[in-house]
């Protein structure tokens, strides 16, 4: 009902490339380039063949784009009502119409780019983005909004595995730990913006945990990830492994605690975690079948 209300936003007079220009930022292109350029990453590291590697990053793509879309679409009632500015539909550059109309059209593409790659793979990806949708729609304003991104990260590790030839299942603790890094996305993603989120409404897991709580939570599954990735895979645990898995017990004891004089300290933590747990699955590609 958000986007579709009387308090919904009236596009204003924008020339073509104003709303062209709308239409992109509206997908969220930070999020959409992370997770596409991650799943591209983790095809590279397994070593996809080229038409592979296109597949799994185009499917991405569509599936990143839509969601996107949706949710701008779905939310421009309340950011419009609650004030937000920077969102290209709230604030009437480009019309809520049109931003349905495209997260329709590449979600279309999803289908079929998605099962391209494997039957099994592309109803792993689908399940992800459909998860995806379900927290635009209904799960964000609940104490279920971390499942969708538990769900959409452990896919991605399982989306490249089972792309590859032969479709060989992915390894336990890359499916873990992507599940646990999900979690940390959501948890940092959302940091930032409780405080408007709350006002807007949104009683999410992090806005009832609230800012404080939600940075203390922040480094259990990032620490949870990284040590899967150390201690999951047999064999002997190489020095790199440790010195990452000590990065993240010590981000998870000083990260909240510079919390409390730089807002974003939490946030900034997690991601020098994640990129060193990227760097983790990126070396040993091989093990995500």
């Amino acid at each position: 009902m958000d986007a579709m209300d009387g308090a919904a936003p009236v596009t204003t007079a924008v020339r073509w490339p104003g709303r062209a220009a709308g239409l992109a930022l509206a997908c969220h292109p930070g999020p959409v380039v992370a997770v596409t350029a991650l799943a591209c990453a983790l095809a590279a590291g397994v070593g996809l063949s080229p038409g592979r590697f296109a597949l799994v990053g185009t499917a991405v793509l569509a599936g990143q784009l839509s969601v996107g879309w949706c949710n701008d679409a779905y939310d421009a009632g309340r950011d419009a009502r609650s004030g937000r500015r920077g969102k290209p539909v709230a604030d009437g550059v480009v019309s809520v119409r049109t931003v349905w109309g495209a997260a329709a059209v590449a979600g279309v593409l999803c289908v079929p780019l998605s099962l391209a790659c494997g039957l099994l793979a592309g109803t792993v990806h689908l399940a992800a983005v459909a998860a995806a949708w379900l927290y635009n729609l209904r799960l964000k304003a609940t104490v279920l909004s971390w499942l969708p991104y538990a769900v959409g990260f452990a896919a991605l590790p399982s989306l490249v595995a089972l792309a590859a030839p032969g479709a060989p299942w992915p390894r336990w603790w890359t499916v873990a730990a992507g599940a646990l890094l999900g979690v940390a996305a959501h948890l940092g993603d959302t940091l930032p913006d409780i405080g408007a989120d709350r006002a807007a409404g949104i009683r999410g897991l992090p806005h009832r945990l609230g800012a404080t709580g939600t940075r203390l939570l922040l480094p259990v599954p990032l620490l949870g990830a990284t040590a899967v990735l150390v201690l999951g895979p047999p064999g002997p645990v190489g020095a790199g492994a440790l010195a990452v898995l000590g990065l993240a017990g010590a981000v998870a004891l000083v990260g909240p605690v510079l919390g409390r004089w730089w807002r974003k300290a939490a946030l900034a933590g997690a991601v020098v975690v994640a990129a060193a747990d990227l760097a983790l699955l990126l070396v040993s590609g091989a093990a995500l079948t």
